[in-house]
């Protein structure tokens, strides 16, 4: 059974995962999904009193907080007892662009070449990893939610702030991977 678990799954099989908890939550609680709020609350825990931004009865949330662990554990015990022995499979086309980024190694999930203790205190790592969360947090604050908020509750719930998040989403990854990335390797 264990040997079966860690063949590689057929993506549908996540997404109607996805797709049934949204239900799920609004059935047993009206419940709204997304893992960006966790922080306010988690915040809002250790600094009960002092920001008024974090002044709500986050304990009516502690549901959210358990998701989020649940996540994590469910990624550490996936890494630790299921792991596909295989490569990471990458076409061949994009094989070639990460080439000309310096990226060649599949070994593992995250490029070796980016992701290494080496490059930890560059400048590239500055700009992917400290400006780049800063973006993420900012740009997820300002939306009012995360991609997994907007882009499976938001839609699911036909909002419309939650679709023009939707496609600024894509906009911006679009924008990134496809402008900003190939400069930042050219000139870094």
């Amino acid at each position: 059974m264990l040997e079966l678990l860690r063949q590689p799954w057929h993506w549908s099989v996540a997404g109607l995962i996805i797709g049934l908890t949204v239900p799920t939550l609004l059935i047993l609680g009206n419940k709204r999904f997304g893992i960006s709020s966790s922080l306010r609350h988690v915040c809002a825990a250790c600094f009960p009193a002092n920001i008024p931004f974090f002044k709500y009865d986050w304990k009516k949330e502690i549901w959210n907080l358990f998701f989020v662990i649940g996540i994590f554990l469910g990624g550490l015990i996936a890494h630790l007892f299921l792991q596909n022995p295989e490569p990471v499979q990458v076409s061949e086309s994009t094989s070639q662009i990460l080439a000309g980024y310096g990226i060649n190694d599949f070994s593992q999930l995250m490029p070796i070449e980016i992701f290494n203790w080496e490059n930890l205190f560059t400048l590239k790592s500055l700009i992917f990893f400290v400006l780049g969360g800063f973006l993420v947090g900012f740009g997820t604050r300002y939306a009012g939610g995360c991609t997994s908020g907007h882009s499976i509750m938001g839609l699911s719930n036909l909002q419309l702030s939650s679709l023009i998040a939707t496609i600024s989403f894509l906009v911006g990854g679009f924008i990134s991977a496809n402008l900003l990335l190939p400069l930042i390797f050219k000139f870094l």
